[in-house]
């Protein structure tokens, strides 16, 4: 798809921030920050996870172990050659950013923006278990809830099933971890998310055991990004990375 290309750039401060974008979209929601990142002189990698930015029947063949895996193995080529790393992520992103951080305890700061991490309800596993029995492979998309006219996100037009339902389960995986995290965390929360509840940024700052900064979205939807906040969201998010890689 044109624009979901991965983005890289080399920065000047030795200093580096991995930005993950987020389930059935690609880096193209998350380039505003990368490269408000970038500008600031922070070597930064956006990758495209495995099933994304192509066609909605490449990622039926993916799932968790995937994208984490692509992850884990951008956080490591980036951790090599800068001082300290952040670590930031759009709603799946914010998953897979807040699972890197659950292992690296020496990942220097954590920005999560409407991450899902709230472990959910049994009855949303069942439900996806019996769209898949009974055939559902593809679910109406999730993709696109921006505030502002003005932006689109470049997203696939359906939610595919079973990659979702590896992503629950690794949200309920994670739960147990979150509490390992240490680092400071800054938190963006979109008050009218209508695809992650902002119940789960609650529940991510009610259980790091770092320090937490909480920013409130008031104009934007889930892909704050893109939405109205972005500038709000680079410039906060340049000042924390400034901050926690002093």
């Amino acid at each position: 798809m044109e624009g979901a290309e991965p983005f890289s750039a080399a920065g000047s401060n030795g200093q580096g921030v991995l930005v993950c974008h987020g389930f059935t979209g690609n880096p193209q929601s998350m380039r505003p920050l990368a490269s408000a990142l970038a500008a600031a002189g922070y070597s930064v990698e956006l990758p495209l996870w495995p099933g994304h930015g192509t066609t909605i029947e490449d990622m039926l063949e993916t799932g968790w172990a995937d994208w984490s895996g692509a992850a884990e193995i951008a956080y490591s080529e980036l951790e090599s050659r800068c001082d300290k790393v952040v670590v930031a992520g759009l709603s799946m992103g914010g998953t897979i950013a807040t699972w890197l951080a659950s292992r690296h305890p020496e990942i220097a700061g954590l920005i999560a923006i409407n991450a899902a991490v709230e472990p959910p309800g049994e009855a949303f596993f069942d439900l996806l278990r019996q769209a898949l029995e009974q055939g559902t492979t593809v679910m109406p998309a999730i993709g696109n809830d921006v505030a502002d006219p003005s932006q689109k996100e470049l997203a696939y037009e359906g939610m595919p099933v079973a990659p979702l339902l590896t992503m629950m389960e690794a949200q309920a995986d994670l739960d147990a971890r979150i509490g390992d995290i240490r680092c400071p965390t800054l938190i963006f929360t979109s008050r009218n998310d209508h695809v992650v509840p902002p119940s789960n940024s609650d529940h991510l700052a009610a259980h790091v055991n770092g320090p937490v900064e909480r920013v409130f979205l008031e104009r934007s939807f889930h892909v704050a990004t893109i939405d109205y906040d972005r500038d709000d969201i680079a410039s906060r998010s340049v000042e924390f990375a400034n901050k926690v890689t002093a």
